[in-house]
């Protein structure tokens, strides 16, 4: 008898050990909280130098758009010194040229709306990439 009563008093209590799904205070519901760690959320320094090399990047390609756009206007103004008509050209073309892809990139997003209601949403997306690489190809 001794010997039984020992083998059962050895067994881990189960208050203490309860299982990682259950809640104690019966709320099951709520996620369960974890420690308040304020590092968690920070990039690393690589993560931040590739940031900022792509920022710079950007920039750069800012920089020389500007430097671009001011040299076509100061060889406007070294050719027609009296005539500022270059210049307003120049922009009305670029102007009518962007107006010209809006409307053209417009009509594309409206045919393959109508394609969509027609095929598949899988098909018209094969059609796009297809049309896309055709464009690229003969351009």
């Amino acid at each position: 008898m001794s010997s039984d009563a020992a083998t059962t008093t050895s067994a881990p209590p189960t208050s203490s050990l309860h299982a990682a799904g259950v809640r104690k205070n019966g709320k099951q519901w709520h996620t369960p909280k974890s420690a308040f760690r304020p590092t968690a959320g920070l990039t690393s320094w690589a993560e931040r130098s590739e940031a900022r090399k792509a920022q710079s990047a950007v920039k750069a390609r800012e920089q020389e758009m500007k430097a671009e756009k001011e040299a076509e206007r100061q060889v406007c103004n070294a050719n027609h010194e009296h005539d500022n008509g270059c210049l307003k050209d120049a922009i009305e073309q670029r102007r009518i040229q962007t107006i010209k892809d809006k409307r053209s990139t417009k009509e594309e997003k409206q045919r393959y709306e109508k394609l969509a209601e027609k095929m598949h949403k899988k098909r018209v997306e094969r059609l796009k990439r297809k049309e896309k690489r055709n464009k690229l190809l003969n351009a």
